[in-house]
C-alpha cells in the first residue's frame, strides 16, 4: 500500500493538477492524505471535488510546513510513503520507478526537472543546479540535498524519524539523514517530478542566498545534530 503525503495551505491555483498526477499512478487500496493547515481559499473545495476515497483530508495543526507533514505521517497506513508538495507535477513514471528503487533502498530522491509557474522548463537538472550528492557531512552540514518533493520511503523509517525534534529546519533533511545513517539512501538520476518553482514557495530552494545568519544555520544543524545523536544513545523514537 502507497501513501501519499499532501501538506496544504492555500493551494488553490495548482492542487487539482498535482493530485491528477498523483491519483493517475494509484491503486484502488493506496491513499493520499491532504493535512491542510487552515486554508482560507478554495484548495480543501477542490480536493473534495475529486469525490475519491483514496483521499483523506485531515486537520492541520497550524504551526507551519514542518508540522503539517509530520501531522501527514501520523495517519499514513501505507508501507510505502511519498512526499508531495501542493504545486508540482509527477511524471507518469514516478510510483513505478521510486517502488523498484525501494526495493534496495529503504529512502530515495530522486532527480527532478524545475519548471515555472506556467510549467515550462527552466532546468534539466535540479540535482546539477543544487550540487545533490550522497553523503551525511555534505547535506547535513553544508547544503541539504533531501528534497521533500522528490522523496520516498519505506514505512519503517517512521519507527526513529516520529515524533519529529523540536526546531529541525524542514521535514527533509531530518527524514533524509535518518535514512542515511541508520537505513540506506540513495539519490536516484531518473527525474520524476516537474518541481514547480513561483513567488509563494514555502521553501528557500532556488534562491541565491539563504535568509538565515551564519549562526542560525549553525544553530539549527546542531540541534539537528544533537536529535540524531540521542537515536544512537537511546535508540527508536517512536511509541
Amino acid at each position: 500500500m502507497i501513501s501519499v503525503c499532501i501538506a496544504t495551505y492555500n493551494g488553490q491555483q495548482y492542487i487539482s493538477e498535482q493530485l491528477s498526477s498523483i491519483l493517475s499512478q494509484l491503486g484502488e487500496n493506496d491513499e493520499v492524505i491532504v493535512s491542510d493547515d487552515g486554508s482560507v481559499d478554495s484548495t480543501l473545495d477542490i480536493v473534495r471535488g475529486f469525490d475519491d476515497d483514496r483521499i483523506r483530508v485531515v486537520e492541520g495543526p497550524c504551526k507551519g510546513v514542518v508540522c503539517n507533514f509530520e501531522n501527514a505521517l501520523k495517519h499514513v497506513k501505507g508501507d510505502y510513503i511519498f512526499f508531495s508538495d501542493q504545486d508540482d507535477i509527477w511524471t507518469s513514471d514516478k510510483v513505478a520507478v521510486s517502488l523498484e528503487y525501494l526495493k534496495t533502498y529503504a529512502c530515495i530522491v530522486s532527480d527532478a526537472y524545475v519548471v515555472d509557474a506556467e510549467s515550462n522548463k527552466v532546468l534539466d537538472s535540479f540535482f546539477e543546479y543544487n550540487g545533490t550528492r550522497k553523503g551525511f557531512l555534505k547535506n547535513l552540514l553544508l547544503k541539504n540535498g533531501y528534497t521533500g518533493c522528490c522523496m520516498a520511503f519505506r514505512r519503517e523509517l517512521l519507527d526513529k524519524a516520529l515524533p519529529f525534534p523540536e526546531g529541525i529546519p524542514m521535514h527533509d533533511i531530518w527524514i533524509g539523514n535518518i535514512a542515511e545513517i541508520f537505513y540506506s539512501f540513495s539519490f536516484v538520476p531518473e527525474k520524476l517530478i516537474r518541481y514547480r518553482r513561483h513567488g509563494s514557495n514555502a521553501t528557500m530552494t532556488l534562491r541565491l542566498t539563504s535568509r538565515n545568519s551564519l549562526l542560525k544555520k549553525i544553530f539549527i544543524r546542531v540541534k539537528v545534530l544533537i536529535a540524531l545523536l540521542k537515536i544512537v544513545v537511546f535508540g527508536a523514537r517512536r511509541k
